[in-house]
């Protein structure tokens, strides 16, 4: 699963019963502390669980505005963080400076990450190798582990054609201007 910031596909592993036990979670905590359900809150809800993983607050920002114009950045902020504070979404930092907000994991498989430093890609991995090495490791210490993240970073396979192409193009007009 490749997602880049900006052109990211929603999660193809989210797990649809999952869903809806979220948006449950999520009106059962609005229903206790008293919170109404506004048409913008609703918007914004409805956008973030049917967009792409891993959207920055100016990207679910600039996807509800197309629909109503007049959502303002402090709205969706605090929709974001209500969402994160019910345990319906989680707040992922990638070294890039910015939030990104994706659905909480009990709606997916748990995965991980490879961020790439040149062009923000995210891929989102699944290997049972690694899982299953983690748990050896907290058991021989006798660690319970509650939750975890595992991120990568690097340049990906589509940055390092690129970087590969312009230096090899780069080296053919030294030979050609020589």
């Amino acid at each position: 699963m490749v997602h880049a910031p900006g052109e990211e596909e929603r999660v193809t592993h989210v797990d649809e019963a999952a869903l809806e036990r979220l948006r449950t979670r999520l009106q059962t905590y609005m229903v206790e502390k008293g919170l109404r359900s506004t048409a913008q809150r609703r918007l914004i809800i409805d956008t973030f669980f049917e967009g792409a993983p891993h959207m920055t607050i100016e990207e679910l920002l600039q996807q509800v505005r197309g629909v109503d114009r007049g959502i303002g950045y402090a709205t969706v902020y605090r929709t974001l963080k209500l969402l994160a504070e019910c345990g319906v979404a989680s707040e992922r930092r990638f070294g890039d400076g910015l939030s990104r907000y994706e659905l909480a994991d009990d709606a997916s498989s748990h995965h991980d990450h490879l961020i790439c430093l040149s062009c923000g890609k995210i891929i989102e991995f699944e290997e049972p190798q690694i899982e299953a090495l983690q748990d050896a490791i907290a058991e021989k210490y006798g660690f319970l582990v509650t939750s975890h993240k595992h991120e990568m970073y690097g340049e990906c396979a589509d940055c390092q054609r690129t970087k590969k192409s312009a230096a090899s193009e780069g080296a053919d007009g030294m030979r050609d201007g020589a």
